[in-house]
């Protein structure tokens, strides 16, 4: 029973480390509220600069994808109980995230900046991509995504059963809302500086890379009925339908 309760507390644990995290991004990214953002914070040279905020994002890549592999949830449940995977996830995506933070170096030389109009619609554009990805985590089952309702499982002594796939609200637009709303709120600035840009490329880049495993993981998981859904849904863009190779 212990252990069970244990569990709970660190699923809301990692649970309020993923919340202080997103809430620290809406600032980052906006250069607003918080003490260091994406274009104010430590200095150092181009070349330094580059260097280390590729590795940040290098290193936040590669334990996102790697940890939300099969095999590797299988090797790791082996080590930590099931019922804590999801949450373990979440805990170290989120200092993932947090060390990109802590350690991130400014770049700030202008690309464009706007004022008026267009940098409202661009404030405005990157608060709806911040709603877009929050939302769409409720419009499946955010509380399992986060590794909560395991917890939750645990010390009531019940084994969380995997969320029936469904298609609904922005899922019957777009395969993966989140990350749509993630690109939205990365590229929608009202100034953009190189630092800004590479963290938005790269960002992209890791996006365009890691889906495609993603979905083979889905389809492996899920069977014909998400094959029939990749090719009824396009992937990012709404109504856009590149191909529809048969899976």
């Amino acid at each position: 029973m212990v252990i069970r309760f244990l569990i709970f507390l660190y699923a809301i644990l990692s649970y309020g480390v993923f919340v202080a995290s997103f809430l620290y991004a809406l600032g980052f990214f906006a250069n607003i509220v918080v003490p260091k953002s994406i274009d104010v914070g430590g200095q150092a040279s181009f070349g330094e600069a580059l260097a280390v905020d590729l590795a940040l994002l290098g290193l936040f890549a590669f334990q996102h994808s790697l940890m939300a592999r099969p095999a590797f949830k299988r090797w790791w449940t082996g080590i930590i109980p099931s019922a804590a995977e999801r949450s373990t996830y979440v805990l170290l995506s989120s200092l993932a995230l947090i060390l990109i933070f802590w350690l991130w170096l400014p770049i700030p030389a202008v690309i464009w900046q706007t004022d008026g109009l267009a940098a409202s619609v661009l404030s405005w554009l990157q608060a709806t991509g911040w709603l877009i990805a929050l939302g769409s985590t409720f419009m499946i089952d955010h509380f399992d995504l986060f590794g909560l309702k395991q917890g939750l499982g645990a010390v009531r002594g019940v084994a969380s059963s995997t969320p029936a796939f469904q298609v609904r609200w922005l899922y019957c637009l777009v395969r993966h809302p989140l990350m749509l709303g993630f690109l939205i709120a990365f590229w929608a600035a009202p100034v953009m500086t190189i630092g800004h840009l590479v963290f938005t490329v790269m960002t992209t880049l890791y996006i365009f890379g890691a889906l495609p495993l993603e979905e083979r993981d889905l389809v492996a998981a899920l069977g014909q009925p998400y094959a029939e859904y990749r090719r009824r849904v396009p992937m990012l863009v709404p109504f856009l339908m590149l191909s529809r190779r048969p899976d």
